[in-house]
């Protein structure tokens, strides 16, 4: 068992109220359950409850052993001196407070329903396959479930939000270099995100503008922090790139120190570094105002067109430095522009209204909903269990529900975990539609 199904008990309060009573027999009547804390603390902060006959106002701590109070060392915590009720699922040990009065402890063993305590380990006793809920998933009411994957769309761009707005602390509130490390960040894609976000925060961004107004400094900027130009070349193409890149090198000390190297390996072609960090170069030096733009888009249509671009002719020939390659005009394929639109331009609006005092979750559900959803293993399945719309919105939130909950066990704290499991552990009734908690222990 696991703290966090008790955490679902006392929240939801999912036990018998009867004869309630603390280890040392003092009544309880719960007027408030308190505020769920998933941060540092008492899981449960400004809580009510009658102990005695007193009514106290605190928080709320719970263990699975009362002992577990000793082994997190809360006694040192002064955090948890206004705790009022520690609620356990079993008593071994008293817990002493610093006026050396016992700590009011309510026990829960005994007050659940055997076959609420069965459904919870059989959700997790059985086989782990894709996610653990995986036979009721296709069966749940949809109103249920888009209400839960609105939740986790939300939640996904708060997380990617968290990482814009350090960003933006540490580039005193500059949205364009921001906008143009997540944009190197997202060319990167999996493999080479954190090298291009390297290169990106490697040069000054005031440096990275003035090379803009000239593509040619750009590239030779991008390609010389990469540590590609450091080797004799015979392209006259590369030959051109050592030369602005040592002149910007000499004239803005540039270093390349901490850069992490970008990686060829399990990529296909159109996905090599050096491609995908020449038409960056392209793509930030073609609009100069390209955040602004972004900003005053509307939707997808309008939003793709601006990522439209086919890197020089060097490249029509070549993946990569001075391997020559069949030609092939180098354009941004719309499956990367909607790529881009989706870890990009939507977490960007996203951050930019809620930090002006706007709510964007409008715009950004709608222009999430007219993108395809991404393809890859963790979507297909879900989509094996029942069918759901192809959109970035549902893409999204699914990847959020899956890595965040599912692969955490958190079922617990997912309202869909809740559903099933209230559903599968709905005590049967009497007649007269009461159910006998007294009695609960002989079924």
């Amino acid at each position: 068992m696991k703290e966090d199904f008790l955490h679902y008990l006392w929240k939801f309060q999912k036990f018998s109220k009867v004869d309630l009573q603390t280890i040392s027999g003092e009544p309880i009547r719960i007027l408030s359950v308190g505020n769920h804390n998933f941060n540092a603390g008492p899981d449960f902060l400004m809580a009510q409850v009658e102990i005695g006959g007193q009514l106290w106002a605190g928080h709320v701590e719970i263990h699975l052993e009362s002992s577990q109070w000793y082994d997190h060392q809360h006694q040192k915590d002064l955090n948890y001196d206004n705790v009022i009720l520690h609620v356990v699922w079993e008593y071994d040990k008293e817990v002493i407070r610093k006026d050396n009065s016992s700590l009011p402890t309510l026990v829960l063993k005994d007050k659940v329903l055997p076959e609420m305590v069965h459904s919870y380990h059989q959700l997790f006793a059985e086989p782990r396959r894709f996610i653990s809920c995986e036979d009721h998933f296709p069966n749940l009411e949809g109103f249920l479930l888009n209400s839960w994957l609105w939740r986790m769309f939300i939640e996904r761009l708060q997380m990617k939000s968290e990482w814009i707005s350090q960003q933006l602390k540490e580039t005193e509130n500059n949205w364009e270099s921001v906008f143009f490390r997540l944009l190197c960040k997202t060319f990167g894609l999996k493999v080479n995100g954190e090298s291009f976000l390297s290169i990106a925060t490697s040069v000054d961004y005031a440096v990275i503008k003035k090379c803009s107004t000239h593509p040619k400094r750009l590239e030779a900027l991008l390609f010389g922090q990469a540590g590609w130009l450091e080797t004799v070349a015979e392209d006259s193409y590369v030959k051109e790139l050592q030369v602005q890149y040592a002149y910007l090198k000499k004239i803005y000390a540039i270093s390349a120190q901490g850069v992490i190297k970008p990686k060829f390996f399990r990529l296909r072609p159109s996905n090599f570094p050096s491609l995908r960090l020449a038409q960056l170069s392209k793509l930030w030096s073609h609009n100069p105002h390209l955040f602004s733009a972004i900003m005053e888009a509307k939707d997808k249509t309008e939003l793709s067109s601006l990522f439209h671009i086919a890197v020089g002719n060097y490249w029509d020939t070549h993946y990569k430095f001075s391997v020559a390659s069949p030609q092939k005009k180098k354009e941004l394929s719309q499956g990367f522009i909607d790529l881009l639109l989706i870890n990009v331009v939507i977490p960007l609006k996203f951050t930019y209204g809620i930090f002006y005092g706007n709510d964007p979750s409008e715009e950004v559900t709608d222009l999430a909903l007219s993108i395809s959803g991404e393809k890859n293993r963790v979507v297909s399945s879900f989509q094996r269990l029942r069918t759901l719309e192809d959109s970035a919105w549902h893409s999204q939130s699914l990847l959020h529900l899956k890595n965040q909950y599912c692969e955490n066990f958190q079922c617990m704290n997912c309202e869909v975990g809740n559903f099933i499991f209230s559903r599968q552990s709905e005590p049967m009734h009497s007649a007269n539609g009461i159910f006998d908690w007294k009695n609960a222990s002989s079924l």
